[in-house]
């Protein structure tokens, strides 16, 4: 809430009108920003007063969040070159010594650099040498997980995810989501809706496809547009995947071509939302993470 619109409400208690002066302190509603109240007694009170108005402000402060445009992706910048990390997340490397993300134009540069100079490979970030061993990158990793660092212990749910460990993945992407990782957030919606680790539940699906597309996750926010799809809301789909898409999704952008044939939306709107989609994906590129691409995949690493 904007400092003029505090400004304009009246500084009393919504309950028995006594004003926030010398020592008595008005607290605000936990639900919505209406009403502030001077003790739990008169919340209480005017809890049959408050409630539809506290339910309908809430889900109007929800909706403001949930279509913010993001700043970023949840990917957020390399740390090394500053430029936004891919969305397709072959095109970068966590370190397992310090967990940074980095892109693989910076891995290739370190890599490059190091082989030219004859030294010993070491992490492009923070300059720790390299394990040789696949147990001793692990092992690194696990100290990482130990003194819950966020992106490690993700990395280790998602191992534990692959070997069908649902349950122990589970536990740990909880862990981070509670730390407010979105990514941790989108998987846990995918183990709701499938049912993997957890019984299916659509309202806590919904509810971490929503913390997720709050911490700007695309492919969170492609789900819930779909999601709207299909109940028939087609406003609210349309506006989540624009703004999915403009943060480089593709798949938002197909859908949306689907909406404008069904005449859900505009030419000019599908036109320029697909120039917004372009830029995205053109904030990512550099010279030097397209010479990495073509060398990993001549190695056949990507």
């Amino acid at each position: 809430m904007s400092e003029d619109k505090k400004a304009d409400k009246p500084a009393c208690c919504a309950s028995d009108g006594i004003a926030e002066v010398d020592d008595i302190k008005l607290v605000p509603c936990d639900g919505c920003d209406l009403f502030s109240y001077c003790s739990d007694e008169c919340q209480k009170d005017h809890i049959s007063d408050h409630k539809e108005d506290c339910k309908k402000r809430a889900a109007e402060l929800r909706d403001e969040l949930l279509f913010k445009q993001p700043e970023s992706s949840h990917m957020g910048d390399c740390p090394i070159c500053m430029i936004p990390l891919k969305l397709d997340m072959t095109k970068s490397v966590m370190m397992n010594c310090c967990s940074k993300i980095v892109c693989t134009g910076c891995v290739y540069a370190n890599e490059k650099r190091e082989d030219e100079m004859r030294l010993d490979h070491t992490c492009p970030f923070c300059r720790e040498p390299v394990p040789k061993t696949n147990k001793e990158r692990y092992k690194q990793m696990m100290k990482r997980v130990e003194v819950n660092d966020p992106v490690a212990v993700r990395v280790e749910a998602s191992n534990k995810y692959n070997k069908g460990h649902y349950s122990r993945a589970f536990t740990y992407w909880t862990q981070v989501a509670e730390l407010g990782d979105a990514n941790a957030h989108f998987r846990l919606s995918c183990l709701y809706r499938d049912g993997r680790g957890v019984e299916k539940d659509e309202g806590k699906k919904i509810y971490h496809l929503e913390e997720a597309v709050i911490g700007g996750h695309p492919d969170a926010r492609h789900n819930l547009g779909n999601h709207e799809w299909s109940n028939g809301n087609f406003e609210r789909a349309v506006k989540h995947f624009v703004i999915a898409a403009t943060q480089g999704n593709d798949r938002s952008i197909k859908s949306l071509i689907n909406l404008f044939k069904e005449g859900h939306v505009s030419k000019d709107y599908l036109a320029n939302t697909l120039r917004a989609h372009q830029a995205a994906a053109d904030e990512t590129k550099s010279p030097q993470r397209e010479i990495a691409e073509m060398y990993y995949q001549s190695k056949g690493f990507l």
